[in-house]
């Protein structure tokens, strides 16, 4: 299989799926979830809800990072999670784009 020619889309389309894929595993979305309820939290809250490892968790955590869908402070050994709030503006757009389209052809 050969390698995807990520370097032909443009860089929306690029971030959109960025975004997409840090969203395509239940643990992210499950993670997510939990910010959503706490507003911000450490990796330890986070290890304690879910069922899953610590360096599972962590490695999600990345991802989600990565992807700009959270962003992480240091607070003195252990970092606070939160939403960062511009790339879910970015998914709700491109959501809001299929929802019209989709409405817009309901009757065809």
């Amino acid at each position: 299989m050969g390698a995807s020619k990520t370097e032909v889309f443009s860089e929306k389309q690029n971030a959109i799926a960025r975004l997409a894929k840090a969203l395509g595993h239940p643990a992210r979305v499950a993670i997510i979830q939990y910010l959503l309820k706490q507003n911000s939290c450490i990796c330890k809250e986070i290890v304690d809800e879910l069922p899953l490892s610590q360096p599972s968790i962590s490695q999600h955590l990345l991802t989600l990072r990565s992807a700009g869908l959270i962003v992480g402070s240091f607070e003195g050994p252990t970092i606070c999670y939160c939403l960062a709030p511009q790339s879910v503006d970015e998914i709700q757009r491109f959501l809001s784009l299929i929802q019209q389209h989709s409405i817009q052809n309901r009757d065809l």
